[in-house]
């Protein structure tokens, strides 16, 4: 393997080419095991690529921190932050509950774990039933053809806004700052070339207001049991609720969106595939797995060594940075038979999309249930989907995924 194709998996560009990034895994899994990376303008990092790798290293969560970092940031942007926040770190002003580890991160997952637990799930079928038919309908309103993308986008934003009882009017802008903030290095998301900084500061502001709000007359909602949390019987601290509303409102949507509109793309790309599920409705789960193993929305957390050990015959050292490659350890041929292949009835998968661990996606179980629904709807409303144009993928190696889809459909005469 070479130097320059593992300095790659930073290079936002490699992320919106479905197919070279594809090339790119292979190129790599095949290659040396946990290599030293040292990119150009990045701290240098070691390369976990392997899902037993990334298994094993999440699982050691008092070895390996996710504080103090969560993606790994060029040194540009970490300097843009630190002037946005007046010479201090951003972690003066933000930080949330995936940043941090041990006892303290228990407690705070607690505040919202039963939310999302399959249990509290139950509970919000119906309503997020209805949401997935409101917005397939939405297709059928918009003719014979849409940006399935666009609409991908907005499920899952209307999902969690409700939760979080955010008025619909505000949703354009939330939409706009969570790409910013989790997508801003691709140029159409960060077109005042600031890197999602100023969407944060934007944001702190809406949040810090509405939580006041919230701590003056609670609501019962997802907002105001956040906003009102306490730990050894104290109100979170600034930082920690505008960060903890922060993860809420932006992962909450987003990583579910590039899911949606990546699925239907698979599907599409896999006519045999979505036959297949059509005539098994059954295989929906399954397909959902596939979905997210085949989709993988957040690319990378890191992890940052707490002492001096060995891993895959690597000797980190304390401090040290791994980044955890996601999309690696889903294509792995170690632990998935014909990987690059997409398969709706595919078991076992194991996938990663949601990480493993403590700190396993707190959301992974509301994700699953709006893919669930919407796929289901939309294959029971509409009996002939095709592409009607390119695909285009988000330039980012954070978050990302499918941020254009035309496509043109004909809906089923048994649902006219």
């Amino acid at each position: 393997m070479g130097r320059a194709k593992a300095e790659a998996i930073v290079d936002p560009r490699v992320f919106a080419d479905f197919g070279g990034l594809n090339a790119l895994l292979c190129d790599l899994l095949d290659g040396e095991r946990l290599p030293r990376v040292e990119p150009e303008g990045f701290e240098p990092f070691w390369l976990a690529l392997h899902h037993e790798d990334i298994i094993t290293i999440e699982k050691a969560s008092t070895r390996f921190l996710s504080a103090p970092r969560q993606p790994l940031f060029s040194l540009a942007h970490q300097e843009r932050s630190r002037k946005a926040g007046g010479g201090a770190d951003a972690s003066h002003f933000i930080r949330n509950v995936t940043a941090m580890d041990g006892a303290e991160h228990r407690a705070y997952r607690d505040i919202t774990q039963g939310y999302f637990t399959p249990k509290g799930m139950e509970a919000m079928t119906a309503s997020i039933g209805s949401l997935a038919q409101e917005f397939v309908e939405r297709m059928v309103d918009a003719g014979d053809s849409c940006n399935f993308a666009r609409l991908a986008m907005n499920y899952p934003l209307r999902v969690i806004m409700s939760l979080l009882g955010i008025p619909e009017k505000d949703e354009p802008m939330m939409l706009a700052m969570t790409q910013q903030t989790l997508s801003g290095d691709d140029p159409e998301f960060n077109k005042q070339g600031e890197g999602g900084l100023k969407a944060v500061l934007d944001l702190r502001e809406y949040f810090m207001d509405y939580i006041e709000r919230l701590r003056a007359n609670p609501q019962d909602n997802l907002a105001s049991i956040i906003a009102n949390a306490r730990i050894d019987g104290e109100l979170l601290p600034a930082r920690d609720v505008f960060g903890y509303f922060i993860i809420t409102a932006t992962a909450g949507h987003d990583t579910t969106s590039y899911a949606i509109s990546g699925g239907m793309l698979a599907l599409l790309e896999h006519p045999e595939e979505m036959a297949k599920l059509r005539a098994n409705p059954a295989l929906l789960p399954t397909a959902v797995e596939e979905i997210l193993r085949w989709t993988t929305p957040v690319k990378h957390f890191c992890r940052t060594a707490a002492e001096d050990c060995v891993v895959a015959g690597r000797s980190i050292r304390k401090g040290d940075i791994i980044l955890l490659a996601y999309p690696a350890a889903n294509r792995d041929g170690k632990s998935f038979e014909a990987p690059f292949e997409f398969r709706v009835d595919r078991r076992p998968n194991r996938q990663l999309a949601f990480g493993t661990g403590p700190h396993v996606c707190l959301g992974q179980y509301l994700a699953r249930l709006e893919l669930s629904c919407f796929f289901g709807e939309l294959l029971a409303r509409f009996e002939h989907i095709e592409l009607a144009g390119p695909a285009r993928f988000v330039e980012g190696h954070f978050v990302g995924g499918v941020k254009d889809l035309p496509i043109r459909y004909r809906i089923s005469e048994m649902m006219v």
